[in-house]
């Protein structure tokens, strides 16, 4: 699946050949990665974005697409969805092409300086840089260990919420003792402000102990939900499973007692969180610590020149893994790649506020200033 924002570059012969000539890939499309867009384009530099899911947006509209995030700067509250369209948006000006579904597989240096870049699916290009925001790497979840449940993934077992109006009516089991079990808990306990739309039937949350890798505000409310007999929490493992007429309509649940119980239920959700893998990348020749991409602070550029790593997938002393962090390594990143990019140009820095260089760019007029 390929998109392209705005009207696409004219093609070299190189490209006609099927090999793509640009000045930045950016490998990964959730915000860090769509924001390095962005900034590449305040310098006039156009991307090509790479990311191995059918849509931009990264772990946010994969794994939360409808929860709130509440420290985005000078945005009180906004969904990962709707953070994603605003992103969107704000990149429209500068033409990005999007290589959607397609996950990088090999990275070559050319004697130029260059890289050699190629997809799973055969799309080439030849780049003088490189963006890595690729998140955790190709994450997927870590999954219920029990016999024959496997067959009801999509269905009734579920490891991330895609539509929240889905469980609506429903007697779900949330397995998982962290934020994303605790708030899709507490999500489907009050449903939405009218009480319609994604409120559960029943709601039980199942974890393997007494104790929470959570908000100690959400594990509050969980418990005062459970005195009220709004919803029921219960300590054990699942072992097994209970269908009917080819469904699954309860699970087996083995306590801290020993004692195994028939918990009913329509729906199995489970969040035992992610396992990362860097993938292909970690076979690029970067320096890695932790399985995580090691760069400088200057420009956040790998040990490897011309390659750029933006986002959670890096690291460096002091390193916090939040979104606006991420922006800011991005706008740093773009400063380091300029001269490579631009060698016989002089980089000044400018603000959207007052350039009318950067107002041209964007497409916006120049305000007229008493």
């Amino acid at each position: 699946m390929e998109s392209q924002l705005n009207a696409q570059t004219p093609t070299t012969a190189a490209e006609q050949a099927g090999l793509i000539e640009t000045d930045a890939v950016i490998v990964g499309a959730g915000p860090v990665g769509l924001f390095q867009v962005f900034e590449l384009g305040l310098l006039e530099i156009k991307a090509h974005v790479i990311d191995s899911l059918a849509y931009p947006g990264g772990q946010c509209v994969e794994l939360y697409p409808d929860k709130p995030i509440y420290d985005i700067p000078a945005v009180p509250m906004c969904t990962g969805q709707q953070l994603t369209d605003s992103l969107l948006k704000q990149i429209e000006p500068f033409g990005a092409t999007f290589h959607l579904g397609q996950e990088v597989v090999t990275v070559e240096k050319q004697e130029d300086g260059r890289f050699f870049v190629e997809t799973a699916k055969g799309t080439q290009f030849l780049t003088k840089t490189i963006f890595i925001a690729g998140g955790v790497g190709s994450f997927q979840p870590r999954t219920l260990k029990v016999d024959g449940i496997e067959k009801y993934d999509g269905t009734q077992l579920h490891y991330r919420v895609r539509n929240p109006e889905q469980f609506a009516g429903k007697n779900l089991l949330i397995v998982g003792g962290g934020d994303s079990a605790l708030d899709w808990a507490l999500n489907f306990c009050a449903g939405n402000a009218d009480g319609t739309s994604n409120k559960a039937e029943s709601v039980i949350l199942l974890h393997r102990r007494d104790g929470f890798k959570a908000a100690p505000a959400s594990v509050a409310k969980m418990r005062a939900l459970c005195d009220a007999y709004e919803m029921q929490f219960l300590v054990g493992q699942v072992t097994d499973i209970v269908e009917a007429e080819g469904a699954l309509n309860a699970v087996k649940v083995t306590g801290g007692d020993g004692i195994t119980r028939v918990v009913p239920c329509d729906q199995v959700l489970v969040f035992f969180g992610l396992s990362p893998k860097l993938g292909p990348i970690a076979e690029w020749g970067l320096a890695l610590e932790r399985k995580q991409i090691v760069v400088d602070t200057e420009k956040f550029q790998t040990n490897v020149p011309g390659i750029f790593a933006v986002g959670d997938v890096n690291i460096y002393p002091g390193k916090k893994k939040l979104i606006l962090s991420g922006f800011h390594e991005a706008a740093l990143a773009a400063f380091g790649a300029a001269p490579i990019i631009f060698p016989d140009k002089r980089i000044h820095l400018q603000y959207t506020t007052t350039s009318p260089k950067l107002h041209k760019v964007l497409g916006v007029e120049s305000p007229v200033f008493d």
